[in-house]
């Protein structure tokens, strides 16, 4: 299995405002079993930004879009059955086919 999320912030989760944009990405990450300094990588970000993202921090415009367009990428894979991944291996497969200039 992927590291796990705190429990600590699994119930912070719930509690942040849904309507911003990195705590939309960390429920969706939370669901797919997606490790936050993957997305960093896949994102092109520093993983303390998805850290402060998820957290309910402001994202920039420069990485809204792409924050928006994996959101939904993840979205649809969740729907599709492709994720969650089992574990970090995985994760990190499934990321790799994830282009960010694509997205």
């Amino acid at each position: 299995m992927a590291k796990s999320y705190s429990d600590k912030y699994l119930l912070s989760l719930a509690n942040l405002n849904p309507k911003r944009l990195g705590v939309q990405l960390g429920k969706v990450c939370v669901e797919a079993n997606l490790p936050p300094n993957l997305v960093a990588n896949t994102l092109g970000v520093h993983r303390m930004s998805v850290y402060y993202w998820f957290r309910g921090k402001a994202i920039n415009d420069k990485n809204a879009n792409k924050v928006e367009n994996f959101i939904e990428k993840v979205k649809t894979d969740l729907e599709g059955g492709v994720l969650p991944v089992p574990n970090t291996i995985d994760a990190k497969k499934y990321l790799q086919t994830i282009h960010i200039d694509k997205i």
